[in-house]
């Protein structure tokens, strides 16, 4: 055999080993990317379950208020349609508990706090019939809806406990 033979064999033996290096090394980086990407998954998992606890514990309390009279009706749907909303690991909701949020579309156009106490008070007067009216059609239909969101916040509560 020749010796220009001898060495391109060499060569071409030294470029697969540095090929195989190179491919090696790049698998342990996507193996630590994967792992990476792993770890961050559940980080945020962890997180989303924490935060839906706490948002589901504060459902509860404010069913309970409602459920008791402590709570208005157009401000508990309110606050359980926004609380509801915010939730990271459960969607569709607003069909499962159609007249919460249907009173909330309801009255979310009117105005609270500061703005509210800009209005006349024959305004303020208008918007509180409006809402009362609202309220005393939605009523048993809300008060439905609180016993099936009080049991699904339970649930869901524990389930993020496990």
């Amino acid at each position: 055999m020749s010796l220009f033979w001898l060495i391109l064999t060499v060569l071409a033996v030294i470029i697969i080993v540095a090929l195989s290096l190179y491919a090696a090394k790049l698998l342990k980086q996507l193996k630590q990317q994967n792992i990476q990407q792993e770890k961050e998954k559940a980080a945020q998992e962890k997180a989303h379950k924490t935060h839906d606890k706490k948002v589901l514990s504060s459902v509860i309390i404010i069913v309970r208020a409602m459920k008791e009279e402590q709570c208005d009706i157009a401000e508990g749907c309110w606050r359980l349609s926004v609380l509801l909303d915010s939730l990271k690991l459960s969607k569709g909701l607003d069909q499962e508990f159609p007249a919460i949020f249907k009173l909330y579309q309801s009255i979310k156009h009117m105005p609270i706090l500061e703005e509210r106490k800009k209005l006349s008070k024959q305004e303020r007067m208008k918007f509180d019939l409006e809402r009362m009216k609202i309220e005393s059609e939605l009523a048993d239909d809300v008060k439905a809806n609180l016993v099936l969101l009080h049991q699904y916040a339970q649930e869901r509560t524990t389930a993020l406990s496990e």
